[in-house]
């Protein structure tokens, strides 16, 4: 699981790199998120950069805590885009998953406005993975040009 969020960032760490003097943009085509502590570090920096996130395919879990980060007018969607949320959880020494209701609670209000109430009209964060894509995901975030 640690090699795979690992792997996780150093793909988009290299996307970022090799996007970002092109075309001062940074693309996520697909992250099936993982640990938040380098998601936060990523998109922290990308934050500050001043760049573009384009999120051209499926961004689940702790990826869409770009949303929370990076300012809604610089991020855009494609037509490929799908945000995946779910309630916090973590991991104890045997293995063993248990919710986190107080860090759901954070993140849920850290998202934007318009993301929150598209979750709060779905019962809100739980185990289940709520899935925002398509017209929906339109109605919030710019289809990318």
């Amino acid at each position: 699981m640690r090699l795979a969020v690992i792997k996780a960032v150093v793909v988009a760490v290299a996307l970022w790199t090799a996007t970002s003097d092109a075309r001062a943009e940074v693309r996520i085509l697909a992250s099936p998120g993982g640990q938040v502590g380098p998601f936060l570090d990523l998109f922290d920096r990308l934050r500050e950069s001043g760049e573009r996130v384009v999120i051209d395919g499926p961004c689940l879990s702790a990826c869409t805590l770009v949303l929370s980060t990076v300012p809604s007018e610089r991020i855009c969607v494609t037509r490929r885009a799908v945000l995946g949320f779910h309630a916090a959880r973590s991991i104890d020494r045997r293995g063993r998953m248990y919710a986190e209701p107080e860090a759901s609670k954070a993140v849920l209000e850290a998202y934007p406005a318009p993301v929150r109430g598209w979750i709060s009209r779905r019962g809100g964060l739980s185990s289940r993975l709520l899935l925002l894509r398509g017209r929906e995901l339109a109605a919030i975030y710019p289809t990318c040009r």
